[in-house]
């Protein structure tokens, strides 16, 4: 899978929150309600889509963060969008960008998802896609009903189960289904309908779903796990891959591991892009932009920090002896594996104290490119001509002028060097990511007649 030196960057970026640094809302000069204000959001995606971004991306979470109140406090993320309401919004102020929305597979339906991103996909002439998670804070499972968050095994395997019936429903309809023929009195075909009438260990979904099939015949579909059922899960399903490996060598491991698992599942391994989370700090020079770096750091109280270190081990973090190594018989935890085994990895490899670990994490803890445009663009190239990665998934340390030096001054040094477009050639986020339009698996594309149980079997 060696680049061929032609290949370039596909580049998202993430938005909900719009930074992920816990001081980027106290930042001189950042807007504090970034995160919740829609002429602020409405500017940034335009920005974004001007510069030729893939799509704008948003995160989600179903309960607020599991953090001390006296932590949440200092969050700018306490209160935040909804991701259908506001990219629905965000869709009729843009043409091109792709339009990421998280959808849990835990405390939600199928049939919701199906036809919410379904819904999305054609509001916006195909350019959704659905992020898969299976939702870490075990404080949602309160939000929803019920005292125990389903344990981690479990929910990748209804995630698995999930992603089939809502693919399956998306499927409903063959393309050409609706004749709209007013003198017939036909408004669709239906024999060019499907009932799914999917029964598993997980789900019962009846269908057919009352939405068109989507332009893009599936919204594209993203996964973030890292762990080893989200490998399996993204190898299998995925055709972007949100992750986050600290170091060139990680993420060179964990894109030969993703492109294996997808070949090994029969598909083709350039159909999942691999796109790391990265901060980008653009400054003068590396000096200049460290200095950035620091001063955002500084914003972040103790209070914060040690909460955010709590979320990520998946334990109350309070009680540590601030200025002791991290203990190594922390309490089992079922929130997510991958934050708790990037944290104990970090304190390991760098000898961090409590204090120290908390302080990474209560800023940002992830893979960051710091310095000037041509030193960050020198680090994307080599990340992506080594094979550790299809792009990155940008993360802005504060807003507006975090976004803007990456707009205005990065990604014109990256298209200089040929390593990112310079205008879309295409309409849809597939098309953007070099993505094919999935068959229905129902119905044959010439025609929509619908397929045999005979030809579906050996279709797939």
């Amino acid at each position: 899978m060696a680049s061929d030196g032609t290949k370039q960057l596909h580049l998202t970026a993430f938005m909900r929150p719009v930074s992920l640094h816990t001081g980027a809302w106290r930042y001189p000069g950042a807007y504090p309600d970034a995160n919740f204000n829609f002429g602020h959001l409405k500017s940034f995606i335009q920005k974004l889509e001007k510069a030729k971004f893939d799509a704008f991306f948003m995160a989600d979470h179903l309960a607020v963060l599991n953090m001390p109140v006296e932590a949440l406090k200092r969050s700018h993320t306490v209160t935040s969008f909804e991701p259908f309401t506001l990219l629905s919004a965000l869709s009729v102020v843009t043409d091109r960008i792709g339009l990421a929305a998280t959808a849990s597979t835990t405390y939600d339906l199928p049939y919701h998802i199906a036809r919410r991103f379904a819904s999305l996909d054609h509001l916006s002439n195909g350019r959704a896609a659905w992020n898969i998670v299976t939702t870490g804070n075990p404080d949602s499972s309160r939000n929803f009903g019920s005292e125990e968050h389903m344990l981690h095994g479990e929910r990748y395997k209804r995630a698995r189960e999930f992603y089939d019936v809502v693919t399956g429903l998306w499927d409903s309809f063959a393309d050409d289904a609706f004749i709209r023929d007013p003198e017939s009195g036909i408004f669709f075909d239906p024999e060019k309908m499907h009932t799914l009438n999917h029964k598993g260990d997980e789900l019962e979904v009846k269908g057919p779903l009352n939405v068109a099939r989507p332009v893009q015949g599936w919204p594209v579909i993203v996964q973030a796990g890292q762990s080893e059922p989200g490998r399996q899960l993204a190898g299998e399903t995925a055709e972007v891959v949100f992750c986050s490996p600290r170091d060139l060598a990680g993420a060179k491991e964990l894109y030969a591991d993703l492109k294996s698992r997808a070949q090994a599942a029969g598909r083709n391994p350039d159909h999942i892009k691999v796109l790391p989370a990265a901060m980008i700090i653009v400054g003068d020079s590396v000096a200049d932009a460290r200095a950035k770096r620091l001063h955002l750091d500084s914003l972040v109280h103790y209070d914060s920090a040690i909460a955010s270190l709590s979320i990520a081990l998946g334990v109350d973090a309070s009680g540590l002896d601030p200025d002791t190594p991290l203990p190594e018989d922390l309490p089992e935890t079922n929130a997510s594996k991958t934050a708790r085994a990037s944290a104990e990895r970090l304190a390991k490899e760098e000898g961090l104290t409590v204090r120290q670990l908390a302080q990474r994490f209560g800023g940002y803890a992830g893979l960051a490119f710091v310095g000037s445009p041509e030193d960050i663009a020198d680090q994307m190239e080599t990340w992506l001509r080594e094979d550790a990665c299809d792009g990155f998934t940008c993360t802005f340390p504060f807003l507006p002028q975090g976004l803007d030096e990456v707009v205005d001054r990065l990604i014109p040094e990256l298209q200089r060097r040929g390593l990112f477009r310079k205008d879309y050639t295409g309409t849809t986020l597939r098309e953007h990511l070099g993505l094919p339009r999935p068959p229905n698996r129902f119905f044959v594309s010439q025609n929509g007649k619908k397929r045999t149980h005979e030809e579906f079997e050996s279709a797939d």
